[in-house]
């Protein structure tokens, strides 16, 4: 695999040698001093460009960067409808295992850009000096923030709502429904609460990660382990014990919020619960 040194110096190597481009950050993980360094971390590169039409003409281009296994091109696809605007994005995957996500960007929207990043930007080369002020990259905007009481009540009252969708989809023997519901909507709601309990007792100066990928570097480890095991969804007795797992997770670590920041904690808590519980009985 090419080291980064190597993928850096070709990346920037290209782009200092064609006139369209003008400007070229890296964004994401790699200009992140907080996360650890691995093979895995995609190059996330932007190239602002005096004009798009000649790139978008072939992919001929691209083979300077070495053997594709795979490429995507999200602005050209129809069952996924674009999203960028303007912009045109490639997702390269290489032979030799690294990854470069390189999205086109008129040099007009220069402004545009640098005004809702995300604050993870570094500056690799500006030929027009078109940044005043070189950005320094930091993950601010990531940090678990302190919830309101509002969020806090809208945090659980989702949780325990959606539960009883999960519940539904058990009783119904419509397993992919319950499945659902349980990953996509109750158990991010869980790990958000646990992440503002985590904020409550550290303080709101971090990131927990991506996907709440850090987030066991701060668990007890019997709550790490409770966590992973309402993974277990492959049948439907697994469902309901990582159903109810959800719930004695959500519970404790709703209820230290809420003493922590001195919120009230609902009341339909016990009545959910109680509701899952005979329905679960009334199938077993």
């Amino acid at each position: 695999m090419r080291s980064e040194q190597e993928m850096m110096e070709l990346l920037t190597e290209f782009a200092r040698k064609d006139e369209r481009i003008r400007l070229v950050t890296l964004e994401g993980s790699r200009t992140n001093p907080n996360i650890p360094r691995d093979s895995f971390q995609d190059y996330d590169i932007s190239c602002f460009v005096t004009e798009m039409d000649s790139f978008k003409e072939n992919d001929r281009w691209l083979d300077v960067f070495g053997r594709r296994l795979m490429m995507q091109k999200p602005e050209d696809m129809e069952l996924f409808p674009p999203d960028l605007g303007n912009w045109f994005s490639y997702l390269m995957l290489f032979e030799d295992g690294n990854k470069v996500d390189l999205t086109l960007i008129p040099i007009g929207e220069t402004e545009e850009y640098f005004a809702q990043s995300d604050g993870l930007v570094r500056v690799l080369l500006d030929k027009d000096g078109r940044v005043a002020k070189e950005p320094v990259a930091n993950d601010r905007q990531y940090w678990i923030a302190q919830p309101t009481a509002r969020q806090f009540d809208d945090c659980c009252n989702e949780f325990w709502m959606v539960s009883t969708y999960v519940v539904k989809g058990l009783a119904r023997r419509e397993i992919l429904f319950a499945i659902d519901h349980l990953n996509e909507i109750a158990r991010p709601n869980l790990l958000r609460m646990m992440a503002w309990r985590i904020g409550a007792e550290r303080g709101y100066t971090f990131s927990v990660g991506k996907n709440y990928k850090f987030i066991d570097r701060y668990l007890p480890a019997e709550d790490w382990e409770a966590l992973l095991s309402t993974y277990s969804e492959s049948g439907y007795p697994e469902m309901w014990r990582s159903l109810f797992a959800c719930y004695e997770l959500f519970r404790k670590y709703s209820r230290a919020v809420a003493d922590s920041l001195g919120y009230a904690y609902p009341d339909y808590d016990e009545a959910v619960t109680k509701y899952a519980e005979k329905i679960y009985r009334s199938l077993t």
